[in-house]
C-alpha cells in the first residue's frame, strides 16, 4: 500500500505541474488566451484532487 499511495501522490502532483508548464508555455508564446483559462481551470480541479490524494494517504497511514 505504501508504494501505491507514494506512486498515487507523485501522479496527482505530476499532473498539476504538467498542466501548470503547458500553461506557463502557452502564455510565453502568446497563444490563445481561452486555452489559458481552460488550462488554468484544469490545474485548479488538479491541484484539488491532489490535495484530497494527500489527505487520503495521510489519513490511512495514520
Amino acid at each position: 500500500m505504501p508504494a501505491a499511495a507514494n506512486a498515487l501522490v507523485a501522479l496527482s502532483i505530476g499532473a498539476v505541474v504538467v498542466v501548470l508548464f503547458a500553461g506557463f508555455a502557452n502564455m510565453i508564446r502568446g497563444g490563445s488566451p481561452n486555452l489559458s483559462q481552460k488550462l488554468m481551470r484544469w490545474r485548479v480541479g488538479l491541484q484539488f484532487v491532489a490535495i484530497l490524494v494527500i489527505i487520503a494517504v495521510l489519513w490511512l497511514r495514520g
